[in-house]
């Protein structure tokens, strides 16, 4: 955790397994994956000991739960009950948490649950035995700040109505905003890692 009490996950999704170990190097607090296929090909390569905790936050297929179920610590883009549902049946480890991503800017093509439908989602996943974290959110598209900053702002009143200690929240673009409205946690890759290369398909 970060001395202002931000924990920084780098986002290593598109680069290699030596990505993991530099994260680690770097005293990041965990890396985040949003492919399937690519957690599988750097768990193989990257022992458990060598690794920081996995995070989990790519668009989530119920098909996917079990193929990651003993490499992802934190699942942070769950948002629909079937995933909570695949999640408690499939992961037996407890320490594994997980964020309820919502929707906080009311753009269609994102996921996320409304916040009309987080409080039934928090009760089924408490009521799973599962370990809620805190929420997660992805600010507006067009990354306009007082939009960005409202997004930011409701999913910390609705993680303190909760009770929730933890707000996922700021990436590269959008990082100072989200410390300021009460992030405990950002997701920066291109700001560690440099640009992006081209995901093999």
């Amino acid at each position: 955790m970060g001395g202002n009490g931000v924990a920084l996950i780098a986002v290593t999704k598109t680069f290699g397994p030596d990505a993991w170990l530099m994260a680690q190097a770097a005293g990041c607090d965990g890396v985040g994956e949003n492919y399937a296929q690519e957690v599988l090909i750097k768990a193989e390569v990257v022992p458990r000991a060598n690794r920081l905790p996995v995070h989990f936050i790519g668009q989530l297929q119920t098909n996917k739960i079990k193929q990651l179920a003993d490499i992802v610590d934190v699942w942070q883009s769950v948002d629909r009950a079937s995933v909570i549902t695949e999640i408690a049946q499939r992961v037996k480890r407890p320490d594994v948490g997980l964020f309820i991503q919502v929707n906080t800017t009311e753009e269609d093509h994102k996921g996320g649950c409304s916040p009309s439908a987080l409080a039934q989602l928090v009760k089924q996943a408490m009521d799973a035995g599962l370990l809620v974290n805190g929420l997660m959110t992805v600010g507006p598209t067009d990354a306009d700040p007082q939009r960005t900053r409202a997004a930011f702002a409701l999913l910390r009143s609705l993680a303190d109505e909760h009770g929730l200690e933890h707000r996922s929240m700021g990436m590269t673009g959008d990082l100072e905003i989200a410390i300021e409205e009460g992030s405990t946690m950002v997701r920066i890759g291109s700001a560690i890692f440099g640009n992006r290369p081209s995901r093999q398909q």
